[in-house]
């Protein structure tokens, strides 16, 4: 069965990186009816954090990405946080190293820098090697480490050959023999390095395959030695292009939002952040960029992802959102957007359940014209706010004094005050009226009209905001400029 994890340390956000790895490894799973795994990898202590964990793990439910074995689900193959699971490193180290294949290193670590120093001014690799290392392996160094409660280093011994792997994404992939020498595998502090602690992990839970960003490339040498070691097969591996700016520089904070966490905060929908990071190195089959879930499950395929690096393109990204945005029922519109419409301080909890008949219709309005729910608060206090007009503005001014357009207002005006109906059909005739007696040219009319009543020049629908605002305070608002 095919079997994918996604394993990322807590130690902050959810990077967007890693958000399209957890991603991809869904899909997969999910297209060839596997299993998708969630694993914490928290043996870094001064960095990862439980409260990190728990945000990780609210980001990935925000995305819609459920796991099929991990924290707060559960497994055969548990547990499932590394911290959780230093008793199996410590029983797997010693198989390594009664099998001549690891050793304890009773050095220093400035006698490990001495090392290293020896081997480069011989003009030689820094590479560690057991020669070098186990003539500190003495019976007086043991009882010296006993002795200060020290734990020795154990190190992998890196067989001195080539190896090569088949890569789904990159092709194939060799690593030359010296390419690297011993290494740790089990820190002084009894916990395991990242490329050994993996590789039992995955071994033991059975992975099939490993779909990770080609910044763990370099990894994979040390991760296949260690699974030969073992003499368990190999995984097998896709390594995913990395994602970069539109400046073609590495995705970092100076291109703006790089979390999961601050595109929610900004209003973006779930379902918009997963399509567009699909689309970061996959593509669909007919080029759609507007992809449901269930369809990237379905056309989901590792022969489709680029190798080449993908660029986040954070406008192409918004404009994505919007779409979604379009595509949302208002009911749901209006749920989603309570947080914001209140943390803005524009209307309580209390005004919005009061008002939501008018917030949904308000909805229906401004959607086609919102890319982040964070503006929704903006869009709406046209609607809703009161303003003094500006008597110096030249611009409005110029409209407003126009041939005939001042004429036309007042007809308007006058219409409204008799409108006892005010509906989107009424105030549309009346509008149309006033157009036809006064003849003023359209453009300024609509002009100086919209900015009479909204104090912007542009805006949604101008009669379904007319209507909206109510008939007091467009007849208010009319009256204010009918005299400049």
């Amino acid at each position: 069965m095919i079997r994918t994890r996604f394993a990322p340390s807590p130690t902050g956000y959810l990077h967007v990186g890693g958000a399209r790895t957890a991603l991809f490894n869904y899909l997969f799973a999910r297209k060839n009816g596997g299993k998708f795994i969630l694993r914490i990898e928290d043996t870094d202590i001064e960095r990862s954090t439980k409260e990190s964990e728990e945000q990780l793990i609210k980001a990935l439910k925000w995305l819609g990405l459920d796991w099929d074995e991990g924290p707060q689900v559960g497994g055969e193959v548990g547990p499932y946080r590394q911290s959780e699971r230093t008793e199996i490193y410590k029983q797997k180290t010693k198989e390594l190293i009664e099998s001549g294949k690891a050793y304890e290193a009773y050095a220093y670590s400035e006698e490990l820098d001495k090392i290293k120093e020896e081997l480069l001014a011989a003009g030689k690799p820094p590479h560690y090697s057991y020669e070098e290392i186990s003539k500190y392996d003495t019976p007086e160094r043991r009882k010296e480490f006993e002795e200060k409660g020290l734990k020795p280093v154990v190190f992998f011994k890196m067989p001195r050959k080539d190896y090569s792997i088949k890569d789904l994404i990159k092709g194939d992939v060799t690593f030359k023999k010296g390419a690297i020498g011993d290494f740790v595998l089990m820190r002084s502090n009894g916990l395991p390095t990242y490329n050994y602690a993996v590789v039992i992990d995955d071994m033991l839970m059975q992975i099939s395959h490993v779909i990770r960003g080609d910044d763990h490339l370099s990894n994979t040498l040390r991760q296949v030695a260690i699974y030969e070691a073992f003499e368990m097969p190999l995984p097998q591996f896709a390594h995913v292009s990395m994602i970069l700016g539109t400046d073609g520089k590495r995705l970092s904070k100076r291109h703006g939002a790089t979390s999961v966490e601050e595109f929610k905060y900004r209003g973006y929908l779930p379902e918009s952040v997963v399509n567009y990071l699909a689309l970061l190195g996959w593509s669909h089959p007919e080029g759609k960029e507007i992809v449901e879930l269930s369809e990237m499950i379905e056309k989901f395929d590792l022969d489709r992802v680029n190798s080449s690096p993908a660029v986040f393109d954070e406008v192409k990204m918004k404009w994505m959102n919007a779409n979604y945005i379009r595509k949302t029922n208002v009911e749901k519109l209006y749920e989603l957007s309570i947080p914001f419409i209140t943390e803005s301080k524009l209307l309580t909890e209390e005004q919005c359940k009061d008002n939501k008949k008018w917030l949904l219709e308000a909805f229906e309005l401004i959607k086609t014209s919102v890319e982040e729910l964070q503006k929704v608060p903006e869009e709406l206090s046209i609607l809703i706010k009161d303003f003094e007009i500006d008597e110096t503005n030249q611009e409005f001014l110029e409209y407003l004094n126009a041939e005939n357009v001042k004429q036309s207002i007042k007809i308007a005006l006058e219409k409204f005050i008799n409108d006892e109906e005010w509906t989107e059909k009424t105030v549309l005739e009346n509008l149309k009226i006033a157009m036809k007696e006064a003849k003023p040219a359209k453009k300024p009319f609509y002009m100086a009209l919209r900015k009479s009543i909204t104090n912007e020049f542009h805006g949604p629908d101008l009669v379904k905001s007319i209507h909206l605002i109510g008939r007091a305070r467009v007849i208010e608002r009319l009256e204010r400029v009918v005299n400049l």
